[in-house]
């Protein structure tokens, strides 16, 4: 049965990305009891079993220390001292390997599902934590309900296993009174790590189940309604008129950038009035025209005014200049099959410009040949 969200809708989409974030950062992450459970279990069993001889042997000799001193020992205080500083730095010795792993095991299991969360928001009181009726409701609700058969699962599950492995064993476990003191007592230490570890390894059996369900309550809880996840991309992208007005704003910024463009163009192909494209082509750097500018109407109007300012030449082709308007895009070359028709006007505006420099003749001034559309 799908949620109900605080409209009435029901929530059937999957969680944003800014939604997901914002609950990490309200702590709000799949958590797994029973994955931190059973790493700690079977690493500390896995640890009992590899260290406990080193840590059996330093508290042997802290032991040893303590109850091999003479009298005279036992009446000097500075002496007394030292031994207890001895005792505490031996057995600590012993000790911290395996108080490291069950450390860094407490620290970065719950990094495994969701990653590590620290908020200041979940560690705030609130009310409805001590709410005697809100307790109830979370006890007699379906997480309650579901950690309840976990851990008459968990009871079982370790139970049955327990009870089979030191049947098991029985001979062994009876068999340690028959053995001598030293040989018993490591013969009980390695029976006892391989009993805790193969306990705790029942608990795999019940993380493989919780870990999924962890994570689809999870996305469950996060779920969002429709008209939840139109409200966020209103927050989100803006109200229409805010991005209609940034939009504009982009288009003004851009056009005013096109124009600062305007005087480094070669020449400029009009309609003549309503379309204009200003062109650029530099010979050993380009290998065709490049558009530089291009609009029509009053953006035409604008481009051909700082031409004029610029003694930037003014080609009047009007088919030339719809063609160019149509099939082109700004700060692009132009496109294959206007290479002909604009080659003929770059080649007469630089003759143009050779022959006023020199005082030579006005070249003869090419009607471009635009290809229709069959022929493109």
């Amino acid at each position: 049965m799908a949620q109900e969200g605080d409209n009435g809708q029901e929530k059937t989409e999957q969680p944003t990305p800014k939604k997901l974030a914002d609950a990490k950062k309200k702590g709000q992450v799949p958590r797994s009891k029973e994955l931190n459970s059973m790493s700690i279990m079977v690493l500390g069993s896995l640890g009992l079993l590899f260290m406990g001889s080193y840590m059996l042997s330093h508290i042997g000799i802290m032991m040893q220390q303590g109850f091999s001193l003479t009298r005279e020992q036992l009446f000097d205080h500075g002496r007394l001292m030292e031994m207890f500083s001895m005792a505490v730095s031996t057995a600590f010795t012993g000790i911290a390997p395996f108080l490291i792993l069950m450390t860094l095991t407490a620290i970065f299991t719950p990094a495994l599902l969701g990653g590590w969360s620290f908020s200041v928001e979940a560690l705030a009181f609130k009310g409805e934590r001590i709410n005697p009726l809100k307790g109830l409701k979370r006890i007699f609700s379906a997480n309650g309900l579901m950690e309840l058969v976990k851990a008459i699962a968990k009871f079982l599950v370790v139970s049955v296993v327990a009870v089979i492995y030191l049947w098991g064993k029985s001979d062994e476990l009876l068999g340690l009174g028959t053995q001598p003191l030293s040989v018993a007592l490591s013969h009980g230490a390695y029976l006892l790590g391989m009993s805790f570890l193969v306990v705790s390894s029942t608990l795999i059996l019940i993380s493989a189940i919780d870990v999924p369900y962890q994570l689809w309550d999870h996305a469950q809880k996060l779920k969002m309604t429709l008209q939840e996840v139109r409200d966020e991309m209103k927050d989100t992208e803006g109200k229409p008129e805010v991005k209609s007005r940034i939009r504009q704003i982009q288009q003004q910024l851009a056009q005013q950038r096109m124009m600062e463009a305007v005087p480094e163009a070669d020449v400029i192909i009009t309609n003549p009035t309503h379309y204009a494209v200003a062109l650029k082509y530099k010979h050993q750097e380009m290998t065709a025209p490049l558009v530089v500018a291009m609009g029509k109407d009053l953006i035409a109007f604008k481009i051909r005014e700082i031409a004029e300012h610029n003694d930037i030449e003014i080609f009047e082709a009007p088919p030339l200049a719809r063609a160019l308007y149509a099939h082109s895009e700004l700060n692009r070359e132009i496109p294959g099959h206007l290479f002909f028709a604009v080659a003929q006007v770059l080649a007469f505006v630089f003759q143009l410009k050779t022959a006023r420099e020199q005082g030579l003749e006005t070249p003869q001034r090419p009607d471009p040949y635009i290809p229709t559309d069959e022929e493109v």
